[in-house]
């Protein structure tokens, strides 16, 4: 029983691990954070992703440009993940659902699965290759963002691409005064 439990909880772990090492790739693409995005990638990472094909980390600089010059923001949301774990290699499937506001006002979507490669190496699971799958894309109507007239609505600060984000505040506090409308 004890050796059940132990290998259970050592995978639980590498699957933590793989789990975050996916999320630092997303919100790396969405804060325009380079190293936070890198450090999802062994360096030698490879990446097919729509018309690009190539280095992992090369990925991100062909990217950004495209989305800065179209896009105000995105969200790259993860979503069902599958892990199969055998030693230091893990396969993993994870659907995803990717948004965009566009610089004219417009809205994007897109949603498909990224199937990666991960490889632990020196103890840190890191994405080896990824495949992305993009399974279907629309442009649905775009709406004016809620409670835009609330005079301290930015109080706790906003959105930006970059470590200004609110995300990123250490410590978190409320800079808002207390409201009940």
């Amino acid at each position: 029983m004890a050796n059940d439990t132990s290998a259970r909880l050592a995978r639980l772990i590498d699957e933590a691990d793989i789990r975050d090492c996916l999320a630092r790739f997303s919100r790396g693409m969405d804060r325009f954070d380079r190293e936070l995005y890198r450090s999802a990638f062994h360096e030698d990472a490879q990446m097919a992703a729509g018309p690009f094909v190539g280095r992992a980390w090369d990925c991100y600089e062909w990217a950004m440009p495209m989305h800065e010059a179209g896009q105000e923001l995105t969200h790259h949301a993860l979503l069902n993940c599958t892990i199969d774990i055998l030693g230091d290699t893990a396969h993993g499937e994870t659907y995803y659902l990717f948004v965009a506001r566009n610089r004219d006002g417009s809205l994007m979507q897109a949603g498909g699965r990224y199937i990666d490669r991960l490889e632990r190496r020196d103890g840190a699971w890191k994405i080896a290759l990824r495949t992305n799958l993009i399974e279907w894309s629309c442009l649905p109507p775009a709406l004016p963002l809620p409670f835009g007239d609330v005079p301290d609505i930015a109080g706790n600060g906003v959105s930006a691409r970059d470590r200004g984000d609110p995300s990123y505040q250490r410590p978190l506090v409320n800079r808002r005064a207390a409201s009940r409308p």
